[in-house]
């Protein structure tokens, strides 16, 4: 098999005085933190979407980036081409794992059946490639916003035949990453939302998306899928309003509709900055409740009002994403999956390569970082002392429910209130402190 991605060797940790740029300055795969290295910590996925499909196109101009399969004009030559590259990017890079939408790796055909038939190809291919690779599936999902049928949205369709199909398009989805082993399989509602009220039955909408939610439980259970079942939260974009906002929204939805033992969330950093969260606040909320389930790891811009999907390189936001991940117990079937893409500018094989590096290394640095502060209590300590008065006397009573409103009032009038200082400034500069100390 021919070498696509010539001249690029597979990329080693070379350590943090390294100058090259493909090789990883912090992020050593065997390197051993507690009882785990750092790429089972860690848990790394491509997304192909970006990574292979994206071709640095924007509202205001055509694409800039031409890859090696491009010279193919037969839709399945071209995209058995673009997985061979895939696998050997996969392989030099050394991420243990990949995503996909059914509709990155395998064309849309004129019906569903010749649909169906070209995705069963390309999945036969994959598992082909996979037999003689170290990668996994970490998830698959279905692509159900960019073909013109979801104009209205898929399971939240005002047309009921659109939402047959959805069905049938996820029903397909699922079966092949059963197929290929993926761990997990995610459902992002591009287009479950609205534009308007004025023409919207928000009520039936989301019955209906509980519905379908209901229907590919059931249908996990008959194939036999053991993976983990997903929602991936957005609060906008493609839709004006997307019913799947932020986690506390989507843990509601679950939670009314029966479905919070089947689902956890795949959050992405890039989504909480639009729903006008910081990527910790999402992680921490779902991980109290349980319901953490994996990463798609990037970054937005804040001065920008859209979904750019940048590269992770933000060390203060990389540390306090491992931090609750590693509260977490780790990611368990979940990964840090990069949903992230070069700019328009940064058109060359190299670069996806060194992006990629890039937010590896960053989350190698977040990682030694957050383990550190945990391991040494640095802000466990604090929290604990400064919520110490629940664990006694009147606190004490009011977490075991023992109190009510009457036995308050008279505490209350009987002694004084003193607060304690909250000390942020000291604790942002404690954080400061091991992020440095982990670059050494």
């Amino acid at each position: 098999m021919s070498e696509i991605f010539k001249g690029i060797p597979r990329i080693h940790y070379e350590g943090p005085d390294s100058n090259n740029p493909l090789a990883f300055k912090y992020y050593n795969p065997t390197e051993i933190l507690g009882d785990k290295t750092m790429e089972e910590h860690l848990r790394f996925s491509a997304a192909f979407w970006h990574t292979f499909n994206a071709a640095g196109a924007d509202p205001f101009g055509d694409g800039t980036i031409s890859r090696p399969w491009d010279k193919y004009v037969d839709p399945m030559d071209k995209a058995k081409s673009r997985m061979t590259g895939a696998f050997e990017f996969f392989e030099k890079l050394g991420v243990p794992f990949f995503c996909f939408h059914d509709r990155d790796i395998a064309p849309e055909g004129e019906n569903l059946s010749q649909t169906n038939r070209n995705f069963d190809v390309i999945a036969l291919y994959v598992k082909e490639l996979m037999q003689t690779s170290h990668v996994k599936l970490l998830w698959g999902t279905a692509n159900l916003f960019s073909h013109p049928r979801y104009v209205h949205g898929a399971a939240t369709s005002s047309n009921a035949d659109v939402f047959a199909y959805a069905a049938a398009q996820v029903k397909k989805a699922m079966e092949v990453t059963k197929e290929l082993d993926g761990q997990n399989y995610v459902f992002w509602g591009g287009r479950e939302g609205y534009e308007t009220l004025l023409n919207t039955d928000m009520g039936l909408e989301l019955d209906n998306l509980a519905r379908f939610f209901h229907m590919a439980v059931d249908y996990a259970k008959k194939i036999g899928f053991t993976g983990q079942l997903l929602i991936e939260p957005k609060p906008k974009e493609p839709t004006k309003h997307q019913y799947d906002f932020d986690v506390a929204s989507v843990l509601a939805f679950l939670r009314k509709y029966g479905l919070e033992k089947d689902f956890k969330v795949n959050i992405e950093a890039n989504h909480a900055t639009l729903a006008g969260h910081t990527f910790q606040h999402e992680l921490h909320y779902a991980r109290i409740n349980g319901s953490l389930g994996s990463v798609d790891a990037n970054q937005g811009d804040e001065l920008l009002g859209w979904d750019t999907d940048q590269f992770p390189t933000n060390l203060y936001t990389t540390t306090l994403a491992m931090y609750e991940i590693l509260k977490n117990g780790g990611l368990h079937k979940g990964g840090l999956n990069f949903d992230a893409k070069v700019r328009r500018a940064s058109f060359t094989a190299e670069n996806i390569f060194q992006a990629h590096i890039a937010g590896m290394d960053a989350f190698a640095l977040g990682l030694k970082a957050a383990y550190k502060l945990l391991k040494n209590r640095a802000l466990e300590n604090v929290i604990e002392e400064r919520y110490c008065s629940y664990t006694y006397g009147i606190g004490q009573k009011i977490c075991e429910g023992r109190i009510g409103f009457s036995e308050l009032e008279e505490y209350a009038l009987a002694n004084s209130v003193k607060n304690q200082s909250g000390c942020q400034e000291v604790l942002e500069s404690i954080l400061n402190r091991y992020i440095i100390q982990a670059q050494n």
